[in-house]
């Protein structure tokens, strides 16, 4: 049991090391993929060792510790491989748990994904930070530009009574007159595009603001699917 231990130490230390040292390619002048290999490698040859030493010639138990390290082998080469689907998995299930939650993951060529579960309205909506601060945002790729209520945009530091309604735009209220303005800053989790364009709705004919093309159209991909739409940068 003492010798488990060991060899699970060794590992951990390795993995921290790796994880710690490791972000210019190398850890301790040694390729990141040699270093890993040794990492496995390592309490393999202290097992066959201490049998050694040991004076131990029970074969069938040296044999059966080497089934359970390459099962352990095997099972964390599995999670790193398909790691990228179990975080899909993770995210709609508490998707399904939490209507409306945002999730972030990554994809298998390193791209910002941001999954959100649809809500109990039906719609899909987004928490938007732009200028450092934070609203929720009704995600319409019917609009052509990310659209503010007068609430929202006065929050930002605009003015609405003085902004310049000179745009017509079709809202769920009907048509409305909208002043266009340009936004810093707009991050959906760890996507974030600057100099954005936008539009302000005039006092009350929007209820929430809109997440729209002038956002969306600058991503790589966006999915809708029956309970969660995808957002990849």
């Amino acid at each position: 049991m003492r010798l488990f231990w060991i060899l699970i130490a060794i590992i951990s230390v390795g993995m921290i090391m790796l994880m710690v040292t490791g972000g210019d390619g190398s850890t301790l002048g040694v390729a990141n993929d040699t270093f890993a290999s040794a990492i496995w490698l390592a309490p393999l040859l202290v097992l066959v060792a201490a049998g050694v030493l040991q004076g131990q010639r029970n074969l069938g138990y040296v044999f059966q510790s080497l089934l359970i390290w390459a099962a352990i082998l095997l099972v964390v080469s599995a999670a790193y491989i398909f790691r990228n689907d179990f975080q899909d998995i993770g995210a709609r299930l508490f998707g399904g748990l939490v209507p409306g939650m945002t999730m972030t993951t990554t994809t298998i060529d390193g791209k910002d994904r941001v999954i959100i579960g649809k809500g109990r309205n039906g719609h899909f909506s987004a928490n938007v930070v732009i200028d450092r601060v934070s609203m929720p945002m009704l995600v319409d790729t019917g609009a052509s530009r990310i659209t503010l209520t007068a609430r929202d945009a006065e929050r930002l530091g605009f003015d609405a009574k003085s902004l310049n309604y000179s745009t017509m735009v079709r809202t769920a209220n009907g048509t409305a007159m909208a002043a266009p303005v340009t936004l810093n800053e707009v991050a959906v989790g760890p996507i974030t595009r600057r100099d954005v364009r936008a539009m302000v709705a005039g006092e009350g004919r929007l209820a929430e603001s809109l997440l729209g093309m002038s956002f969306l159209e600058t991503l790589t991909s966006v999915d809708m699917r029956p309970e969660e739409l995808r957002l990849t940068d």
